[in-house]
């Protein structure tokens, strides 16, 4: 039997404890938790939310269309995994952040799709910083590329960026990606940018988050930490 209370707690103090181990400066020490419920059920979202949580992270659309009409609890509902362009009228509908924007033509999807139902959608650019041929991200030498164009995307509103380390077996080998996402972050947040509001920096999962904080992350991402191991059947 899973204890999502006592779970919770101990995620919350270990996010307290790695803040104040934090060597960067944000203009607040809030963490924006959120709880990743991907094949997770909806009775544990909801224990989950009634014991304080109000962010969830889901990766598929299809999964995520079912809880979105079921869960009957008000939460802010995050986008963290790949996005198809095929089902980005959905994820628009749904979501009101959505981290894994890679590419030019994904932004300028989004952006129509958002336009239809006349919605500004907030977004975050997914980098590809290891660039891992396993993951999704836009590679850094064509992040400024990309931010042109979402800048130029009347129904889109860049708040940030979202970075998925390799699981490495040693942690710690996470820490200099995390050190140079939080450099890149800050240098986006200098930009002289129209439409932007630079505020989240998404990086750290359940194997790294209490580094990702450490390293400057103010968004994390925990499934497996909250809810225990994921039911695959």
């Amino acid at each position: 039997m899973i204890d999502i209370k006592s779970n919770l707690q101990i995620v919350k103090e270990e996010i307290a404890q790695a803040l104040k181990r934090r060597r960067t400066q944000f203009d607040s020490d809030d963490v924006t938790l959120i709880a990743v419920t991907k094949n997770h059920d909806v009775t544990m979202m909801r224990e989950a939310i009634d014991l304080g949580i109000d962010e969830i992270g889901e990766n598929r659309i299809q999964e995520a269309s079912e809880k979105f009409t079921t869960l009957d609890r008000k939460v802010k509902w995050h986008l963290i995994g790949h996005l198809q362009t095929n089902k980005v009228k959905s994820a628009v509908k749904m979501f009101d952040l959505i981290h894994s924007i890679d590419s030019i033509h994904l932004a300028s999807t989004v952006d129509r799709a958002a336009k239809l139902i006349n919605k500004v959608q907030d977004i975050l650019i997914q980098v590809n910083l290891a660039k891992e041929e396993s993951k999704t991200g836009i590679e850094i030498e064509k992040l400024d590329e990309l931010i042109e164009k979402v800048e130029e995307c009347e129904n889109l509103k860049l708040c940030g960026l979202m970075m998925i380390a390799p699981n490495y077996e040693n942690v710690e080998q996470c820490r200099p990606l995390f050190r140079q996402m939080y450099e890149i972050f800050q240098q986006l947040k200098g930009r002289n940018l129209n439409k932007a509001e630079i505020k989240y920096l998404s990086m750290g999962m359940t194997h790294d988050y209490k580094i990702a904080i450490e390293e400057g992350a103010n968004v994390v991402r925990v499934g497996t930490a909250i809810f225990g191991q994921r039911n695959y059947d």
